[in-house]
């Protein structure tokens, strides 16, 4: 089968352990399979890789295909071909087959709504639906070359999430701690060891930074943006943002605006 250059094909299997594929010469395309419960596993010339709940596989064109599901297992997974005209694969490492492991839930899960997405559009094909499958895709790619390239811990990977998603809401130690399974203190020494910074500290950053976007792009008052952002004090949204910024917000207004 030749594969054209603007096409997706998607699917969402759940297979016995009589499931096996055999493709030799591989095909001229990629292939993304992202496994969400069960096992499977890949052979890549003799040496076999497991992959469970969590786990992305890529491989590249040309490489043999020789994949199934493990015995006495059932493998529940999602899968896409995709054309090599994504140059956002030459941010990943250079292997026949790459196994990548998720362990943040929220990460997993925004991997699944990706690969949901490419299925529904690949399917309905409406008007630019190549595109919308082209923009799924590269939120995967982006997240597997992140993985590669930077290596944090999935705990810590959560937990910035967390800020991210709350960032306007009073945040405690305590309940980030328990949402990853770690004590405070554990948290908070792994988290600075991490990204060098405290977790109080992340928060403020990515509220200024957040701010700073505000009071150059938008209307709003220093002190609208202030709340915006999540302080509930104004003299420690100044102070924060001198911090980081390295001057008061009106000061920040006049030379910006």
């Amino acid at each position: 089968m030749k594969f054209e250059v603007n096409t997706f094909l998607a699917g969402h299997f759940i297979e016995s352990d009589t499931y096996v594929i055999k493709r030799p010469q591989g095909r001229s395309d990629w292939l993304l399979f992202f496994t969400i419960e069960g096992e499977g596993y890949f052979n890549n010339a003799g040496h076999i890789q497991s992959c469970k709940a969590g786990d992305l596989t890529l491989l590249r064109p040309g490489t043999p295909h020789h994949y199934g599901t493990q015995k006495d297992q059932t493998w529940h997974f999602v899968w896409a071909h995709f054309p090599s005209i994504f140059t956002e694969t030459n941010l990943l490492p250079n292997e026949e087959q790459l196994i990548l492991t998720i362990e943040s839930e929220s990460i997993r899960d925004r991997i699944y709504q990706a690969f949901t997405r490419i299925l529904e559009d690949s399917r309905e094909r409406g008007e630019y639906w190549f595109e919308l499958c082209s923009s799924s895709l590269r939120e995967i790619l982006f997240i597997m070359a992140q993985k590669t390239s930077k290596k944090i811990d999935s705990r810590i990977e959560e937990v910035l999430h967390l800020l991210s998603q709350f960032m306007r809401q009073p945040v405690q130690i305590e309940d980030l701690a328990q949402s990853v399974g770690l004590s405070p203190s554990r948290l908070s020494h792994l988290f600075k060891a991490s990204t060098g910074h405290s977790i109080i500290d992340s928060l403020n950053r990515m509220r200024i930074q957040q701010a700073v976007l505000m009071l150059e792009h938008t209307e709003r008052s220093a002190s609208e943006v202030c709340y915006d952002v999540g302080f509930q004090n104004y003299n420690h949204f100044t102070n924060q943002f001198r911090k980081w910024v390295g001057m008061n917000p009106s000061t920040f207004m006049k030379e910006r605006r």
